[in-house]
Parts: C-alpha cells; structure tokens; sequence
C-alpha cells in the first residue's frame, strides 16, 4: 500500500513525462517547491492537503489539484481508497473510471517484520497511474478525487513489500488518460509496462518514519 510519497522541485524529467510542456513544469514545480520538504500524505477531513495530478478532462492534458482518497456522502470513505488494485480495477463492471497520473519522485514504505522504513526512487520524475472520482463535502466544495492504482511489486522490489504502485511511462500516458479501451486491457498493459519501469527504482532505507 502506498500511503505516503514525495516530489522534489529539483525533480528531471529526462524520460518526458510532461512532454515538454513547460507551463505545466513551471506549475508543478512551483508547487513543490512551496511543499518542499513534505511528505504528501492523503487528504482528511481536517487536513485539507490538496496534491498535484494530471488528467486529460477533455482530451488535453491539465494539472490540478485534487483530494487523495474518496468522498462518499460528503465524508472521506470508510472503506481503504487511497489505493486501488489492478487486480480489482481490471475485472470492474461498467463504464471505465477516469484516470490521472500522480507526479512524484518517490514513495515510501515500510519492510516487514524488520519495520524499517524504506524510500523508493529512480533519480527522476515518475508517473504514479491513478483512477479518479468527484466529491463533495459537507459544506459544498466539489473536489476531483484520487486513488493510485498498485500491482504486485517485481522480484527486485518484492524483499521490501510485495506491493508498488503502477508507473505510466511517458509513451503510454496519453493513453492510459484517455484510451476508450476496455478497462482490463489498459491495465494488462499498464502492469507490463511498469513491471519493466520498476526494475529502475532502488529501494533505500531510512532512519524514520518520513
């Protein structure tokens, strides 16, 4: 389960994640670098933490600032929704969710039984894949919410926990945003590209709890 992740305003994007699009960089960055240093963790009902996410509403890509977790009946959701798995997502009945990408540069989580806390990185910016639902609060604010989307983690990465969240490469984004393809088929292809993309991360550990 990834429950908490990080981006650096120093972040590259040598793979081209975003593109080349500067304006969304430039925002993007701006943002990091106001939150540099913290942890993005999900959002509460109190701690109104708005983080970063790409979507393609109307087929163009846009940044925007959404709630991570899902709001039912104007309150975050009783049930586990920061995180959604393939393995759920790809045999969903209906209409395909819409999808995000979550900008990071890292994520954290911790091995078990030793309990140590470890940082997942590449050295770069990376693209965290994400369905995505509207909400309400109680007092009306309407909010676009998240849930980052995990497969089970490649042998490399499994000694440290057996789950990682799915990472879109840059040539599969516009895909993953906007394809009208079968639910199931996006994401046996999104698996099998981040299978591959995960071989990249190193997994670290760290002194605390980030």
């Amino acid at each position: 389960m990834c429950a908490s992740y990080g981006l650096d305003p120093r972040f590259a994007d040598k793979s081209d994640i975003l593109a080349h699009e500067q304006a969304m960089l430039d925002g993007l960055r701006e943002w990091a670098q106001e939150n540099e240093g913290e942890t993005l963790r999900p959002t509460g009902k109190n701690a109104r933490n708005l983080n970063p996410i790409v979507t393609a509403p109307d087929g163009e890509r846009a940044l925007e600032w959404a709630w991570w977790g899902y709001l039912v009946g104007g309150e975050p959701a009783k049930f586990p929704s920061i995180n959604t798995r393939s393995e759920k997502l790809r045999t969903a009945r209906g209409a395909a969710p819409t999808r995000a990408i979550v900008p990071a540069t890292r994520w954290f989580e911790m091995q078990k039984p030793q309990r140590t806390w470890h940082e997942f990185s590449s050295g770069e910016l990376f693209a965290m894949a994400a369905v995505t639902r509207p909400g309400r609060t109680p007092d009306g604010q309407e909010f676009t919410c998240y849930s980052i989307v995990m497969q089970d983690s490649p042998d490399v990465l499994a000694d440290v926990h057996d789950r990682s969240p799915i990472l879109i490469p840059a040539d599969f984004v516009t895909e993953w945003l906007t394809s009208d393809h079968a639910i199931a088929d996006l994401v046996d292809e999104a698996v099998a590209l981040s299978t591959a993309a995960l071989t990249s991360v190193t997994a670290s550990p760290i002194a605390s709890r980030p």
